[in-house]
């Protein structure tokens, strides 16, 4: 499933940053369901640029001008702009893709399913 929103533009270094803040948020996210034994979710809103992950202190809102697409399971959206990847106690995930992009530039925020591992690509 697919959840997309576009915004007005954003520099290379604020793609970066965003793509390693959203990895850093789906590693605790792993983290967290390893050491307490259930399942943990990164729940991202597209619409509002944000996300939350399971056991974290708060909500991460990503800069304005970023695009945002969101692939991930058909179980675990919530709705037409929000999301989650969901990791398994044994450190497995639904597995998903996050793209954080503006314009032709874009960065692919990975997790593959079987591992649960968080990959950025360009």
């Amino acid at each position: 499933m697919l959840l997309s929103i576009t915004g007005k533009g954003a520099s290379a270094a604020d793609l970066k940053a965003a793509a390693r803040t959203l990895a850093a948020g789906l590693r605790s996210a792993q983290t967290t369901a390893m050491s307490t034994r259930r399942d943990a979710t990164l729940t991202l809103d597209v619409d509002a640029r944000e996300f939350v992950f399971t056991g974290g202190p708060r909500s991460y809102r990503l800069p304005d001008g970023i695009e945002l697409k969101l692939y991930t399971a058909q179980t675990e959206v919530e709705s037409a702009k929000k999301g989650a990847i969901r990791f398994y106690a044994d450190g497995s995930s639904t597995g998903g893709r996050v793209t954080v992009g503006s314009g032709e530039r874009k960065f692919l925020v990975d997790v593959d399913w079987l591992t649960g591992r968080v990959t950025i690509t360009d």
